[in-house]
């Protein structure tokens, strides 16, 4: 799993690249510090080359959302494939996010 962060201006995007599932979630939560850091801000998830998703990797998308949550921030996911939006929909945590298409 490769995890690309960027920001410009007030909005900061991460792309997730690869399986997301419970060895990667380790990793990948300290990738994803800066989202944390700068959740007052617009975070951007951008799923579009992500293959898959655990509950490890949900835990990680809602510590996101709740940092945001708590500090004004806004949190978009964007480019769900099919098979990750099923995930987000059995959980429930579709209703808890913002999410885009494109």
């Amino acid at each position: 799993m490769e995890v690309k962060i960027n920001q410009v201006e007030k909005v900061i995007t991460a792309q997730f690249i690869g399986r997301l599932d419970t060895p990667a979630s380790l990793e990948v939560s300290r990738q994803v510090q800066p989202l944390i850091d700068h959740a007052d801000l617009t975070v951007v998830l951008d799923c579009s080359q992500m293959e898959y998703i655990s509950s490890s990797g949900l835990r990680i998308f809602l510590t996101i959302r709740k940092a945001a949550s708590a500090r004004g921030g806004r949190v978009i996911i964007r480019n769900m494939n099919e098979d990750i939006r099923k995930v987000f929909m059995m959980t429930g945590f579709l209703n808890l996010f913002e999410v885009e298409k494109a």
